[in-house]
């Protein structure tokens, strides 16, 4: 069943923050919502302020609501029933409900070093950064989930759409979501894995970034979200996107990506097509969510796909392109930082921006920073990880006049 009320939100406020949380507010109508600023983390839709824990804790539960009504689809509860079995490298996996069955099988590489139970990353498609030593890889074939080919007729495609119906509203992304959440319990129903359940993380690059950062957002057992070059859909805002598309930077939108691929859910189409400015949130929103957890955002700066030139090439000059959007994923992350700055844990957020380099190339310049967030969130060791660096040149801080005019509270 799909339900905005369901279980996961509770113990996703529960697992974060286990003290005592009164009422949350009630989403008021947002229909003449209008802002050309990232919204404010630290005020409910209905105008009151957060100013504890407990509030966060809401509105952390108000901004997953918007983000599923209104950008990626309804993530459904858990499921009614979940059997997972583990041989040799294979998590079998087979979930029930409403009457339906769906079976997939995430294989599992253990490293070479190290003493199980051992810290893992789920790879969203695969694994694109260097392989940490002594973490296992858990590679998890998204498309299965949910189709992603870069067409519209791959809506509804997958075993999750075969589980909830092909004409669920839910895009590619909150599929995905849903199986790492599946990932989960099955690891913590099989400890043959040999793996540590309290020391598992999300990666994934381009795409997958994407997914891994909707992940991270909304399942509150990974303790390290690592999205690389995610872009728009992913770390990047869509209000700042836009701005620098108007500003004469060919950049990835949302009215572009909706025409793209279906990685959002349908109901973003009428925000796309129209004006982002009546969002009641951002992606500094979706990175917030993982606070106070790891997030470790990686970019390219400068990148731009041959494609993308050809595209918008013209007969005697080439428009100025800047596909991933690094100014807009930095903005977008640095406000989203203030989640991490009102707990007192910026130290467990991060992101880097290297120079351009091949999509999806890990240069060897992030190799000491990235070690830092597997050492600290999965190996329990103490690291330098509190970075906030880019090869852009980009000055962005809170409160920011045009982007961010709203000040950081202290959350107790």
């Amino acid at each position: 069943m799909f339900s905005l009320t369901s279980s996961f939100l509770v113990s996703a406020i529960f697992l974060l923050f286990p003290a005592a949380i009164p009422a949350c507010p009630t989403i008021p109508d947002l229909a003449s919502y209008n802002n050309t600023a990232l919204p404010d983390p630290f005020t409910f839709a209905d105008g009151s302020k957060v100013v504890t824990l407990a509030d966060w804790a809401c509105r952390r539960a108000e901004i997953s609501t918007l983000l599923q009504l209104d950008e990626l689809g309804v993530l459904p509860d858990d499921p009614e029933s979940m059997v997972a079995t583990f041989s040799g490298t294979t998590l079998n996996i087979t979930v029930t409900d409403g009457g339906k069955s769906i079976s997939f099988a995430p294989t599992i590489t253990f490293p070479k070093t190290g003493t199980a139970p051992f810290p893992a990353l789920i790879a969203m498609g695969g694994i694109s950064i260097p392989s940490p030593a002594g973490v296992a890889i858990i590679n998890f074939n998204n498309e299965q989930m949910a189709n992603q080919d870069s067409s519209p007729a791959s809506r509804g495609v997958g075993l999750f759409f075969n589980l909830y119906g092909s004409d669920a509203s839910a895009g590619a992304m909150i599929a995905w979501a849903w199986a790492v959440r599946r990932i989960m319990d099955a690891l913590e129903q099989t400890p043959a894995t040999r793996i540590n359940t309290a020391r598992v993380g999300v990666s994934g690059c381009s795409r997958n970034g994407k997914g891994a950062l909707v992940a991270g957002a909304f399942e509150p057992r990974l303790v390290l979200t690592i999205p690389e070059e995610s872009g728009s859909g992913g770390t990047d805002s869509w209000r700042i996107s836009d701005f620098i598309l108007a500003s004469g930077i060919s950049t990835q939108t949302a009215s572009e990506i909706v025409q793209e691929n279906v990685w959002l859910g349908t109901a973003f189409d009428q925000f796309a097509n129209t004006s982002v400015d009546a969002l009641p949130f951002d992606h500094h929103l979706l990175g917030a969510m993982v606070a106070p957890r790891g997030l470790f955002v990686i970019d390219n700066v400068g990148y731009y796909m041959a494609s993308v030139v050809m595209r918008f090439r013209g007969s005697d000059s080439f428009l100025r392109i800047d596909w991933l959007g690094p100014f807009s994923s930095f903005g977008a992350m640095v406000s989203a930082r203030a989640a991490w700055t009102a707990m007192q844990a910026s130290d467990s957020f991060g992101i880097s921006q290297a120079a351009n380099h091949s999509h999806c190339a890990f240069p060897a310049s992030q190799q000491t920073q990235l070690n830092a967030f597997i050492n600290k969130f999965l190996f329990d060791e103490a690291g330098d990880t509190g970075v906030v660096e880019t090869a852009g040149n980009y000055t962005f801080t809170v409160p920011d006049a045009q982007w961010a005019p709203w000040s950081v509270p202290t959350l107790v």
